[in-house]
């Protein structure tokens, strides 16, 4: 991806709005903003930080649309480089007639992410920040947003750049060791260096605690309603969404198919799934439900098993819930007013709730009782946390590093040579998490789940 040419793209969101802008950014900006608007004065002799009122002007000299030209001036803007930004109306036609004249005039349409692509190549930010960007755009709730906004301010940043200082350290050290005759370094030097292996693998596992976290801050924890049918199941999908989403009838197997839509409960995004009823039966099509109800159920990260409280408790329920994690499980007793006199809850490990949806009695505590399983998460304070990506690249770095510390601790100096290897192949697994080693493949990879315009 050339970083010389001009770029331009509509930066706001496709549909209708009272305000819409294309950006533009590179070399030939100010001649290709002179050519297409109309102020005052031209935007190539107006200074940076301040902006124009004018009409954007066709090549045939007819006006497209009033708008605002911001000017922006190198490095002093979001790319480094020279960029106008032109603020229209924000109707679709109108901001690809926009578009449509930048491109003409000399720009080229961006590929998806390419401004903050270039941003980071001219030093504005390294990846995780640049990242952290896509976070904030995408962020599904005010928890997932402030993380992202710590991680745009650097606070990811200055953990991995330490961690990545500590063993760039560590790492010259050791291969100053290798210019000793041997037996000639103290006694006290390998001991040392074994020390600061260790304050860095801690540093390391401190960074890997967090993905959990991150994970479901920005996914979303999946959340999976399961039981036997007519347990309420699709009644309480209902009442956590607030709104009749799934159909509810006293006929078992009503529900054939995985029903999922998203909340923010406790600012954690979550997934919520609604499943087939839990049951043996001669329909294929409903044994496909089933089938998926437990593929679900095996990868969720909170399993919500509901109970009819108005039948006899079933072997079939103690079986499934067997298989449960009572840990990472919601247990409800439903229809508690229709209580069959013979029911008894008696599975070890599980503390119940007790409700009846219908009545709607006991939505808060099921709602409580979920936040409380991630209470991890929703009770910790806001802070920056790490990626997939950056995940991956850490368990690398995580291999290298424990290869190094055992040649250290156990060899001493004559394990000094292979220990060095170990330190440049984490170094090299660490940089690429900020940026410092970098190579188009990962850029590609990084900045193509970015959309256009940004």
């Amino acid at each position: 991806m050339s970083t010389t040419d001009t770029i331009a793209a509509i930066a706001t969101p496709p549909g209708q709005g009272g305000v819409g802008i294309v950006r533009v950014s590179g070399s030939k900006v100010w001649k290709i903003a002179d050519e297409i608007f109309q102020g005052l004065e031209k935007p190539s002799a107006t200074k940076g930080g301040t902006f124009l009122h004018g009409k954007v002007i066709a090549a045939d000299g007819s006006e497209i649309d009033e708008a605002l030209c911001l000017i922006f001036r190198a490095p002093k803007s979001y790319t480094g480089e020279d960029t106008v930004e032109l603020q229209g109306h924000g109707g679709p036609v109108v901001l690809k007639k926009i578009l449509r004249r930048c491109l003409d005039a000399g720009a080229r349409m961006a590929e998806p992410g390419e401004f903050t692509k270039r941003a980071f190549l001219n030093g504005k930010m390294d990846l995780v920040q640049a990242e952290a960007v896509a976070d904030l755009i995408h962020a599904q709730s005010d928890r997932a947003a402030k993380a992202a906004f710590e991680q745009l301010e650097g606070g990811l940043s200055k953990q991995f750049n330490a961690l990545y200082d500590g063993l760039m350290e560590t790492a010259a050290d050791i291969e100053t060791t290798l210019d000793f005759v041997e037996d000639e370094l103290p006694n006290d030097v390998f001991p040392n260096l074994g020390k600061k292996l260790d304050q860095s693998f801690q540093g390391l596992e401190t960074l890997l605690s967090t993905w959990d976290e991150g994970r479901l801050l920005r996914e979303g924890a999946r959340v999976v309603i399961m039981g036997r049918p007519n347990a309420g199941k699709s009644t309480l999908f209902n009442a956590l969404l607030g709104n009749e989403r799934a159909i509810v009838t006293e006929i078992a197997g009503t529900t054939r198919d995985v029903i999922e839509e998203t909340l923010v409960l406790d600012g954690v995004p979550l997934r919520i799934l609604d499943t087939a009823g839990l049951r043996e039966t001669e329909c294929l099509i409903e044994q496909e439900g089933i089938r998926r109800a437990r593929v679900h159920s095996a990868t969720a990260d909170i399993a919500v098993y509901l109970i009819d409280s108005s039948q006899p408790f079933s072997a079939e329920d103690e079986e499934h819930l067997a298989k449960l994690n009572p840990a990472k499980a919601v247990v409800i007793c439903n229809k508690t007013d229709l209580r069959h006199p013979d029911f008894q809850f008696q599975v070890p490990g599980f503390q119940p709730l007790e409700t009846s949806l219908r009545t709607g009695a006991g939505a808060v505590a099921i709602r409580s009782a979920i936040s409380e399983k991630l209470g991890a998460v929703s009770n910790a304070p806001v802070h920056a946390v790490i990626s997939e990506r950056h995940r991956n690249l850490l368990e690398l770095a995580r291999v290298e590093l424990i290869q190094a510390r055992n040649r250290i601790s156990e060899e001493g100096e004559p394990g000094a040579a292979s220990a060095a290897e170990h330190l440049r192949s984490a170094l090299e697994a660490l940089g690429q998490v900020t940026g410092r080693m970098y190579h188009n493949e990962l850029l590609d990879n990084v900045f193509s789940r970015f959309c256009i315009g940004k």
